[in-house]
């Protein structure tokens, strides 16, 4: 896997100043931003995203086109983005996700009584069970 990918983005400016970031050659791959600085943060961190998911599900990944051969319209223009897949990894595989469980009345009665931090001990029973180091992320 590559440490990082570079695509040409189109910057689309609005009336309102805002900036709409589209990539060409990785459609769905969408972002905006308030301004130039924010556009290109949220440009490299939709690539970013799109990238991992494409990686993680298998998807090949397309060739950036050359910027020269960007068609762009009115109001739009087109910037290289990078991003640095190693820091997209580590805050994906370190971001929480939300799971929802039953149990029986009784014992969430008896948990809450007690205080009892659900995510905390699904967490440390989950590595627990799999044999999971606290470390391990």
């Amino acid at each position: 896997m590559k440490e990082s990918y570079t695509y040409p983005a189109i910057f689309e400016f609005y009336d309102d100043g805002g900036i709409g970031v589209f990539f060409p050659d990785l459609p769905g791959c969408v972002s905006c931003g308030d301004d130039e600085e924010d556009a290109i943060e949220m440009a490299k961190e939709a690539l970013g995203g799109h990238l991992f998911c494409m990686i993680e599900d298998g998807d090949p990944i397309p060739a950036a086109s050359k910027i020269r051969d960007i068609n762009l319209e009115k109001d739009q223009t087109s910037v290289l983005i990078t991003t640095w897949m190693p820091i997209i990894r580590e805050k994906v595989m370190q971001s929480s996700v939300k799971k929802t469980l039953t149990i029986p009345f009784w014992l969430d009665k008896i948990a809450k009584e007690k205080g009892v931090n659900y995510s905390h001990i699904l967490q440390a029973g989950l590595k627990r069970h799999l044999g999971i180091d606290e470390k391990t992320p």
